[in-house]
């Protein structure tokens, strides 16, 4: 044999070689796609169980609330059972219990309160003045206003007639005595004018008192007109006075007294 024959021959031949079995790209992809499904249906097999529990378990408790929460609620109520009905506040006033009700101690027939007070004119007055006389007393809340400048003006007019039917007449409100002389002087008025500016008088024949002005509710002088007859007794009373007439009202009264 030859050289060249020997090699040709110790070469193996193409179709006697052994080449390791390769698996198919099919195969393959087939394999992953049923592993990936396979723990995608377990995930969602997971899922699904937990889902449905929670769902239930929320069911349950809309159903059947807690133990603890159904007897703490069955304890707040018997709390709120027992406890007393609140009673209802009442608001006190304590300014209301220094306000002397209108006309307290004062009604026809009583004995006129005394009084001793600074006049116009200087020098003073007193109940003791005119002891055995009758005595008009006409309370008006600020001097040199219309209303009572109207009213001093009307028992002014009339102060002779009143003369005559044995009384006398006294005006009075809680202007300074300095303030009296200038309304006096200003409308000439000749019936005496008293100051009571500490509200004394006024209290005790219950012509000071609460008072309401546009929605305003305040203390002040109630305009009042007391007739004290020569018997040292309250004779006639008038509340809430309208200007208008009434001196000559109280006139006619004092005339059938």
């Amino acid at each position: 044999m030859s050289k060249k024959t020997r090699k040709k021959s110790s070469k193996p031949s193409p179709k006697s070689r052994k080449t390791p079995a390769r698996k198919p790209v099919a195969a393959k992809a087939a394999s992953k796609t049923a592993s990936k499904t396979a723990r995608r249906g377990a995930t969602a097999s997971a899922k699904k169980p937990a889902a449905k529990t929670a769902k239930a378990t929320a069911k349950e408790l809309v159903r059947k609330p807690p133990k603890k929460s159904v007897q703490t609620a069955k304890t707040a109520s018997a709390k709120s059972s027992h406890k007393p009905t609140p009673k209802p506040l009442i608001k006190s006033n304590l300014s209301d219990a220094r306000r002397p009700a209108v006309g307290t101690g004062l009604a026809e027939g009583a004995m006129a309160p005394a009084f001793k007070l600074p006049r116009d004119g200087g020098g003073s007055v007193s109940l003791a003045d005119y002891a055995g006389q009758k005595l008009v007393l006409f309370f008006y809340p600020r001097a040199d206003t219309p209303g009572c400048t109207r009213e001093a003006i009307d028992f002014t007019r009339l102060s002779g007639a009143f003369a005559d039917a044995g009384a006398a007449v006294l005006g009075i409100s809680a202007d300074t005595v300095k303030a009296q002389e200038s309304f006096r002087d200003k409308h000439e008025l000749s019936v005496p004018l008293v100051s009571d500016e500490q509200h004394e008088m006024l209290e005790a024949y219950g012509a000071w008192g609460e008072k309401s002005m546009y929605g305003r509710t305040f203390m002040g002088i109630i305009r009042t007109t007391v007739v004290v007859g020569a018997d040292g007794r309250i004779a006639r009373i008038w509340r809430n006075v309208r200007v208008d007439g009434h001196a000559d009202e109280v006139l006619e009264a004092v005339r059938a007294m």
